[in-house]
C-alpha cells in the first residue's frame, strides 16, 4: 500500500509500520498466553537475542526436567520405569543433593496440567538463539529419558516430534538422534537393563572394540561411500557440536556436561573405528 500510494518512499514507510503493527501483535500474544501459574516468568517477555551464558543455564536446567516430567505425564500417569530414568539421567549428570532436589521439583511442575509446553520451548529457544547446538542437546536428553522410560511409546513420540519441530529440528535429524542415542545407552536408554528387552546386546555404551563400521558411520552421520575427506569433515563437524567446553561457553549447565563427554566420545570412537578401517593415518 505504501508502494502504491507513495512510492518508494511509501514502501519503506510501509515496511516499518508493518514491522510495528507485528511486534505489537506478537506481544499481544505473549499476554494472551499467560493465564496459568507461573506465567509472569522473565523469559515470557521480548527476550535479547542471546541470552548470557548463566542465565541460558539456569533456563535450560529447568525446563529439560519440567519437559521430562511433562513427557511422562503424557498419558496420564508417570511409571515407576519413568521415575528410574529420570533418577538415571540425574545420577549420571552427578547432580549434588541440591541439584537433584530443584530437578525434582521441576519435573513434578512439569507434570501439572497447567505447563505449558510451547511456552516453555519457545522460551528456551529465545533463550538459546544463535546456539542451535544447544537445542539439539536438550532434545538428546529428552529422547534418552523417554527412551528409558517409555521406549517411545505411547503419547513420548508424538510429543517429543513436536517439541523437535518447535525447536527446528526436522523428522531425519530426529531419527538420527534417537538411533545414536540407542546405540549408545542400549536399546531401552540409561534405564534398560544389560541384555534386557528385544534386540538387546547387553552393552549401556558403545564398546569402540565391538562398535561395528555402520554404527560408526551412523555416529558420524555420514554415508559410507563418502570419501575420506568428507569423512573427516563429518568427524570435526560432530566434535566441534558436541564439545563440552564449546557447550559450556554457550550456557550448558555444568551439571550437564557428562552428557557432552559421552557423546564426544562415542564420536572420537566412530572416528577410530573408520580410520582404522580405511586406513586413514591420523
Amino acid at each position: 500500500m505504501g508502494l502504491l500510494v507513495g512510492g518508494p518512499v511509501g514502501a519503506a514507510l510501509g515496511a516499518l509500520a508493518g514491522h510495528l503493527v507485528d511486534e505489537k501483535a506478537g506481544a499481544g500474544n505473549d499476554t494472551r498466553r499467560s493465564g496459568h501459574p507461573g506465567a509472569s516468568r522473565p523469559e515470557d517477555s521480548a527476550a535479547p537475542a542471546a541470552a548470557a551464558a548463566d542465565t541460558v543455564a539456569e533456563r535450560f536446567f529447568r525446563i529439560t526436567f519440567e519437559v521430562m516430567g511433562h513427557v511422562a505425564k503424557a498419558d496420564g500417569r508417570v511409571s515407576d520405569r519413568e521415575i528410574q530414568a529420570a533418577r538415571a539421567v540425574m545420577t549420571d549428570f552427578r547432580l549434588d543433593a541440591r541439584q537433584v532436589a530443584l530437578a525434582i521439583g521441576h519435573f513434578t511442575r512439569g507434570k501439572h496440567e497447567s505447563y505449558d509446553l510451547s511456552r516453555s520451548i519457545m522460551a528456551l529457544r529465545r533463550a538459546c538463539a544463535g546456539r542451535p547446538d544447544m537445542l539439539r542437546v536438550f532434545l538428546e536428553i529428552q529422547l534418552r529419558a523417554a527412551i528409558a522410560g517409555t521406549d517411545l511409546r505411547g503419547p513420548a513420540r508424538p510429543l517429543l516430534t513436536r517439541v523437535a519441530t518447535m525447536l527446528g529440528v526436522g523428522g531425519l535429524e530426529f531419527a538420527h538422534l534417537e538411533a545414536i542415542l540407542r546405540l549408545r545407552h542400549g536399546p531401552e536408554g540409561a534405564a534398560g537393563a544389560a541384555g534386557s528387552g528385544p534386540g538387546s546386546r547387553g552393552r549401556v555404551g558403545v564398546d569402540p572394540a565391538r562398535m561395528t563400521v555402520s554404527e560408526a558411520y551412523q555416529i558420524l552421520d555420514v554415508p559410507p561411500a563418502a570419501d575420506d575427506d568428507a569423512v573427516s569433515k563429518a568427524y570435526r563437524r560432530q566434535l566441534s557440536r558436541h564439545h563440552p567446553d564449546k557447550l559450556k561457553a554457550n550456557g550448558l549447565p555444568e551439571s550437564m556436561l557428562e552428557h557432552a563427554k559421552q557423546r564426544t566420545q562415542q564420536i572420537i570412537e566412530a572416528w577410530e573405528v573408520i580410520r582404522a578401517t580405511r586406513g586413514i593415518r591420523s
